[in-house]
């Protein structure tokens, strides 16, 4: 770029959508929307003057191969995917999306960045509750490979949440398990294994999430959940239990491995040292035969610890927790559109 534009401030990387971002793409992948492909980032008055130019640029001047792959896409008709073409003559239809940072902020996280406003004074606490999960994964992951106007600053802001709404989420999946714990031992109880295994199946998910929170480490959308999930440092114990849960004939066996893997999960807690330890043994829920390990401890020694003044209000009040937290929508999550109603949903609240 600087040997054609010398005078041109940009930032080069590949971030955001993208089983390749994420490092889990497979041959599979390349059926569609894969192949060379680069973000470049330049400013507003660039963006304004020069983009057009630049991607005729591109078109004209790109090699037609790089390291083996086509340059070239053409799209299909069906469903307007894109994939690799390998026609040799002609303008080449590259993958060099031009944008501003500000524009792709707005775009892919919904975050509106006034002209005056720092990084830190851009993104409050409630802010954070807002952005899907799956979204911040794919925003920190890939790689920026040139930086002249600070995209690896954003980068690093949303490197991971801050303490106290890491806190918030840490409540809200406790009391998530806390209260579905007992359940699924009631359906079965009355001969209802289906509903059984439902909850179950939901309280494995909140002990994976849980696992991503104690990591602090994002976890992406759900075709690459359990793949991610088997990557973190408790997923060579707990993944077999998980599996047997969700397997099991019947919800004495559903129990037997919830609790040992309840048991696994206390002790991590109380090895992130955030206070006193907390019992790890499970234990009868009141007086029904059912074992469970929290009876609402660890989400009210969570609760405690923030200091955040919203993030407090909020966690005194009925628990909604992060928007991946109550909301599963493929829609919502992934449209930004949705956020000024989250926002405001958190503030009415």
């Amino acid at each position: 770029m600087k040997v054609h534009c010398p005078e041109l401030r940009y930032s080069a990387a590949v971030i955001g959508s993208g089983s390749e971002v994420l490092g889990f793409d497979t041959a599979m992948s390349s059926d569609h929307d894969w192949g060379p492909r680069m973000m470049l980032f330049v400013s507003s008055e660039d963006y304004i003057l020069c983009r057009d130019s630049l991607s005729e640029k591109f078109s004209r001047q790109l090699p037609r191969h790089f390291q083996g792959f086509s340059t070239n896409f053409a799209r299909s008709l069906e469903n307007g995917v894109q994939f690799l073409d390998e026609s040799e003559s002609g303008a080449i239809t590259h993958r060099i999306e031009i944008h501003t940072i500000d524009a792709y902020l707005k775009d892919y996280l919904g975050l509106e960045v006034s002209g005056g406003c720092s990084r830190d004074q851009a993104v409050s606490s409630l802010d954070w509750l807002t952005f899907p999960e799956q979204k911040l994964c794919a925003f920190t992951r890939g790689r920026v490979f040139f930086d002249d106007l600070g995209l690896e600053d954003w980068r690093n802001l949303f490197a991971y949440y801050p303490h106290d709404v890491w806190l918030y989420l840490l409540v809200c999946c406790w009391s998530d398990i806390e209260q579905n714990e007992h359940l699924m031992g009631r359906a079965g109880l009355v001969g209802d294994e289906i509903g059984s295994a439902l909850i179950a199946s939901a309280l494995v998910r909140d002990l994976m999430r849980l696992s991503f929170l104690m990591a602090k480490t994002y976890a992406p959308y759900p075709k690459w959940f359990g793949t991610a999930f088997g990557r973190l440092p408790q997923a060579h114990t707990l993944s077999p239990l998980l599996l047997k849960v969700l397997q099991a004939p019947n919800w004495q066996t559903r129990e037997d491995n919830l609790t040992q893997a309840y048991q696994l999960i206390a002790r991590a807690h109380n090895q992130l040292g955030l206070g006193p330890s907390l019992p790890v043994e499970v234990r009868p829920f009141y007086d029904r035969p059912f074992k469970v390990i929290s009876m609402g401890a660890f989400s009210q020694a969570l609760r405690a610890m923030i200091n955040d003044s919203e993030l407090s209000k909020l966690a005194a009040k009925p628990l909604l927790g992060g928007v991946d937290q109550w909301s599963q929508s493929t829609d919502l999550l992934a449209n930004p559109c949705w956020r000024p109603g989250i926002l405001g949903l958190y503030k009415t609240v």
